[in-house]
Order: C-alpha cells, then sequence, then structure tokens
C-alpha cells in the first residue's frame, strides 16, 4: 500500500489498526467533554466553575504523572492500557448515570473528573511510549502529526454531533457513547503484531538500571533545550489554548451565541486542528524554528480574537489559532521524543504530560476568573500580549543555547546570492546613471592636443610634456593634431568606456 509523504506513518500496519481505534475513541472523548462542560456551565452559569472541573482532571496528572513515566519506562505496556480503558469506560458510566438521574449532582461530576484525571495520568506516559514503538524514527514526527489529525477530526465529529445530542436529549448520551468507544482501543491492543512494534535504543552512556523518578528528574535537567521547549508550552498552554474556557464565556457573553454558537466555535476550532495537522504532517522536520513562529502567530492572532465583533469574525480568527495550536503540540512532542534517550522517553513524556497539566490548571480558572471579572475580551487579548512576550523569550533564549542558529540563518540569508545579486543590480544600475553624467561634463571640457616633437611628422604617439622650470611658463602647446582613443579600449559616443558583461555587479553576474 503506497502512500505520500503526508501520510507517510500508514506505511506500518500496527500505525494503521491504532489510528482507527483512536479516531473512534476520539470522538466518544470529545462528546464527553463538551458534555461536562456544558453541563457544568448550565447548572451554575459560571465559567469558573467550568474551569474548576477541568482544575480537578488536571491535578491528578501534577502527581501521579512522574510515576506513570516511571512504570512505562519499566512495565511491560499492553496490560496497564487494557486496565486503564476498562476504568475510563466504567466512569463515563458514571457520568452518564449522574446525568440521568441527579444523584451527586456538581459533587459527583466533579469526583468523576478527579478520577478520570488519576486514570489519564497513569495511562498517558505509557500510552505515549508504547505508540511510539509502532513507527520507525523517520516516521515518528509523522505519526505524532497524524494523531493530531485524527484527534482533530474525531473532535470535529465529536463536538459537532455532540452540539446536537446535547441540544436535543442532554449530555447522559454523550457519556454512554464515550464508555462504549474504549472497547475499540482494547481491540487495538490485541491486533498489534508484537514483532512489528519499533523498539528503540539507548543513548550510549545511558543508565540502564537505574528506573527511577529521580534518574529522569536528573536527565531532563541535563537538558536545556526540551527545558525552555517545555516552558514555551506552558505558556503558550495556559494563556493562549484554554479555549474551552474563552470559547464559553464570549459565547455566553459579548458574541450571545449560547449553546449553538459555543458549538459552532468548538467545530471551526477542530477544523483548523485537522488544517493544522496536515501542515504538521507535511513538514520534513519539525524543529523549534517552526515551534516559535507558531507560538508568535497564536499569540497575535489571539489579540485579535478579543477584538472580533461577532462569532462569524471571532470563527475567522480562531481558525489559524486552532491550527498553529496542533502545530506547537505536534512540534513539542516531536522534539522531547526524538532528542532525549529511549530509556528516558516514558519519563519524559510525563513531563510533558504535567507541563500541560499544569497549563490547564493554572490557566483554566485564571481566563475564568479574568472573564468574569475583566470580560472575555479583555482577557484574550492580555493573555495573548504576555504569551507572545514570553514566545520571544523562549526564541532567544532557544537560539542561545543551540549556538546561535538563527542569528547564524539571518546572516547567511543577507550574504546569499537571493541578496547580494539584487544588491549588485543595484549598484550596477546606479554606476550606469552616475557615470554618463560625469562623463558628459568631461566631454563638454576644451580638450587639448597632445604636442608633438619637432621632425616627427606624422606621429601619433603622445610624449609627456616636460615640467616648465620654476619661473618659466610651460611651452605652448601645438593644436593641430587630435587625441584619439587607444584602439584598445574604444569610447563609447559620449565617452563612457564599454564595460564588459558581468562587470560591476550588472547583468550576467
Amino acid at each position: 500500500m503506497a502512500f505520500g509523504a503526508t501520510f507517510a506513518a500508514l506505511r506500518h500496519r500496527n500505525y494503521r489498526i491504532w489510528a482507527i481505534a483512536g479516531f473512534v475513541s476520539v470522538i466518544g472523548t470529545w462528546m464527553q467533554v463538551l458534555g461536562v462542560n456544558w453541563y457544568v456551565l448550565a447548572r451554575t452559569g459560571s465559567a469558573t466553575s467550568m474551569g474548576f472541573a477541568i482544575l480537578l482532571q488536571a491535578i491528578p496528572t501534577l502527581l501521579l504523572s512522574v510515576w506513570g513515566g516511571a512504570l512505562a519506562d519499566r512495565l511491560p505496556a499492553k496490560p496497564l492500557l487494557i486496565g486503564a480503558q476498562g476504568a475510563h469506560a466504567a466512569l463515563a458510566a458514571s457520568l452518564a448515570f449522574v446525568a440521568l438521574t441527579g444523584t451527586g449532582g456538581l459533587p459527583a461530576i466533579y469526583a468523576i473528573s478527579l478520577a478520570a484525571g488519576a486514570v489519564s495520568a497513569i495511562e498517558g506516559p505509557v500510552m505515549g511510549r508504547w505508540s511510539s514503538t509502532l513507527v520507525d524514527r523517520e516516521s515518528l514526527g509523522n505519526a505524532l502529526a497524524l494523531g493530531s489529525l485524527t484527534n482533530s477530526a474525531g473532535r470535529i465529529l465529536g463536538m459537532s454531533a455532540g452540539a446536537v445530542v446535547v441540544a436535543a436529549v442532554g449530555p447522559a448520551l454523550l457519556f454512554v457513547i464515550n464508555a462504549v468507544s474504549f472497547v475499540a482501543v482494547v481491540a487495538a491492543l490485541f491486533l498489534v503484531r508484537e514483532r512489528e512494534r519499533h523498539v528503540g535504543e539507548p543513548a550510549p552512556g545511558s543508565e540502564r538500571t537505574d528506573g527511577g523518578i529521580r534518574a529522569g528528574f536528573r536527565y531532563l535537567l541535563g537538558q536545556p533545550v526540551v527545558l525552555v521547549a517545555l516552558a514555551l508550552s506552558f505558556v503558550l498552554g495556559s494563556l493562549g489554548r484554554n479555549y474551552q474556557v474563552t470559547m464559553a464565556a464570549m459565547s455566553d457573553g459579548p458574541l450571545g451565541g449560547g449553546a449553538g454558537g459555543y458549538g459552532f466555535l468548538s467545530t471551526v476550532f477542530a477544523v483548523g486542528t485537522v488544517l493544522g495537522a496536515l501542515v504538521a504532517a507535511r513538514s520534513r522536520s519539525l524543529g523549534y524554528g517552526v515551534l516559535v513562529g507558531a507560538g508568535l502567530l497564536a499569540s497575535g492572532l489571539q489579540i485579535v480574537a478579543g477584538l472580533a465583533p461577532g462569532t462569524l469574525s471571532f470563527a475567522a480568527v480562531i481558525l489559524p489559532i486552532a491550527a498553529a495550536a496542533v502545530i506547537i503540540d505536534t512540534t513539542v512532542g516531536t522534539r522531547a521524543q526524538l532528542d532525549t534517550d529511549y530509556l528516558m522517553r516514558g519519563r519524559v513524556l510525563a513531563a510533558l504530560a504535567v507541563t500541560g497539566s499544569v497549563s490547564s490548571a493554572v490557566g483554566a480558572p485564571l481566563l475564568g476568573w479574568l472573564s468574569e471579572h475583566a470580560g472575555p475580551r479583555q482577557t484574550l487579548v492580555l493573555a495573548g500580549a504576555v504569551a507572545a512576550v514570553g514566545t520571544l523569550a523562549a526564541g532567544a533564549a532557544l537560539d542561545g543555547l543551540r549556538g546561535r542558529v538563527l542569528r547564524g540563518r539571518v546572516a547567511g540569508a543577507l550574504a546569499g546570492p537571493a541578496v547580494r545579486r539584487p544588491m549588485r543590480r543595484v549598484a550596477w544600475t546606479a554606476a550606469r546613471v552616475v557615470r554618463p553624467a560625469s562623463t558628459l561634463a568631461r566631454a563638454v571640457r576644451p580638450v587639448l592636443p597632445a604636442p608633438r616633437p619637432a621632425g616627427a611628422v606624422g606621429s601619433t604617439r603622445r610624449p609627456v610634456p616636460p615640467r616648465p622650470a620654476a619661473g618659466r611658463p610651460a611651452p605652448a602647446q601645438p593644436s593641430h593634431v587630435p587625441h584619439r582613443p587607444s584602439s584598445a579600449h574604444q569610447a563609447s559616443p559620449l565617452g563612457e568606456p564599454a564595460v564588459p558583461a558581468g562587470a560591476l555587479g550588472g547583468p550576467g553576474s
């Protein structure tokens, strides 16, 4: 089966199976996300309460992800993943029960959110490390981008279908669908062929016996470039991409879109993530320059989003912001895995998960509180400005740590042929303009004929005239012999020397 560069990872059978199962599961997950957010917002009318539900899902990741990373590097992944899928299905069924019967109310929703966060904290690093073995090293970046594409496409279907379902029958059915979707993941775990997995090689000199948490912390402290990338991911994630809060606040507030407007904006955001995933999948190398550029784009557009007058204009700005967000996430995930030791991959992915959880834990309540007290528009403008400053600072730090790569590229671009040739053409044009004027000035001067020595009849050789003695006037010059230009260097009609092709940086150089 032939696949182009955009879908290169699909050449691997194991990844194709995993991608299909992940697509089914993602649809259910985003249905549940929309159901929980709207359930809490409808019961409380508070964006802060919705942010608190998100915070409860993020808190366990802060405490347990490092343990999940250590388990991912030490224990077989398949039994852990099967148990995690069963736990997720049971928790989704519990949410459906609460939504249908009202038993427990908001405290029960909060408790289930906390438990779901705990399961995800253990599962995340294990699944990340295991799924990275489904493709070879060359296809890893493409596989991560296609994973973002799968997540984005599933988000489109999940959010759009979920918005229809929640408006028609309420959120309970969304939770039931999510519980059933985990069956696809369990089936994929059994269908993957172990002999076709690609297990990475440890870096030379890496610690093979120490699989503990402290070893992971020591390793990360020795990777300053990865640390700066994680710090930038935190800033952009907390202030720039908690749109489940700001979109709901804008739709319920200044845009006046209500539940339908929130569902529409969520769908547009999902479409943007699909476009971003396609861009990331086609990219041959997702480097740190791409990370900084996407961060600046998303931050600048976030400021514009805060000034959007209506739902359609807000949606038009949300689309490229979502694309940039996926490129940021894919680039950080790719660099975190390719630029680190395979034996530490689980703990590095745990650090990445902790970063994402901290950004949600800090950003969601903060943006919700600011939306209520300062206004959703002011919140978007302020957060976008702070994120832009943070991105510039991180870009400067990354450039310094990587040996002034950006500065060297800029200097090389300025010294390259694309810049030198236009500069040469400008100099050549200026020379053509200035030289005729100066030559014309010389042409209008009276030309004195060269002297001819006595007895040298018909001689055309120009002898050097003798210097007059002090106090004596120079001898008179004969005027009957005109000056001729040398045959080796003929003059133009205005006295301008002929210029060979390519001289002075002109055309042809």
